[in-house]
């Protein structure tokens, strides 16, 4: 399995604070099943900012560590980017880091409460520069909570979704188990990833979701959310 939001690197958001526990936590996605992360610490939220070559250099040291630990876990780069109207520009000038440095994909974050207007205009510019925005956790997101025609708007712009594991374990508050459990039904979703913070309360782990996935949608495409889709997105 690969997962592509996963706040991974230590000291850099509200992920672990030291090396150790990043290490801890890159040990648990190991024994889940995972063979890559794309570390994607916040950036553009009001709380953090970022900078691309931190998070380069981050990567770097931490993929250091976990060779020489002997640990089958690859880490790429990446951002968990606030969206905001002027994300295509600082991606651009290098400030924002798509997914493995790609400039194909980016993980986008929404507000908690509410999709801005701006939404949809922004994913589409992105997508006119070639760059697919993938929405994160949209079953957490109280607007969409209440009507599911907010994302289908979205999808409909170009976008891709991406629930989070424990949302579908029921990790999250139950509105959320609920909305993530719709969207899969209605096969909305594209990519499950774990936007793991910690070794304990939201650690790396995909193999429980994808069970529970393949209840509502099939072994088959609850695998491909966790692996192939996933591949595609990181090549």
């Amino acid at each position: 399995m690969i997962d592509i939001h996963c706040h991974i690197l230590p000291g850099i958001d509200d992920g672990p604070k030291t090396e150790e526990q990043a290490f801890t936590m890159c040990k648990i996605a190991a024994r889940d099943g995972i063979k890559a992360i794309v570390a994607t610490p916040h950036t553009g939220n009001g709380v953090y900012l970022n900078d691309a070559k931190d998070v380069l250099r981050g990567v770097k040291k931490l993929n250091k560590l976990l060779k020489e630990k002997g640990i089958n876990l690859t880490i790429f780069p990446g951002h968990d980017a606030h969206i905001q109207p002027e994300l295509i520009e600082d991606i651009e000038q290098g400030k924002v880091l798509t997914i493995n440095n790609g400039k194909k994909y980016i993980i986008l974050e929404l507000p908690a409460k509410s999709v801005p207007s701006y939404v949809e205009e922004c994913i589409t510019k992105l997508k006119s520069n070639g760059i697919t925005g993938i929405i994160s956790h949209p079953e957490r997101n109280y607007q969409i909570q209440q009507n599911l025609y907010v994302i289908e708007k979205l999808i409909q712009a170009g976008a891709l979704l991406q629930i989070t594991a424990m949302s579908l374990t029921g990790g999250f508050a139950a509105p959320a188990q609920k909305t993530a459990v719709r969207l899969l039904k209605q096969r909305l979703v594209h990519i499950m990833a774990s936007d793991a913070h910690s070794e304990d309360k939201r650690p790396p782990v995909l193999s429980l979701a994808v069970k529970k996935a393949a209840k509502f949608i099939g072994e088959r495409n609850a695998w491909e959310m966790a692996s192939t889709r996933p591949l595609e997105v990181i090549s």
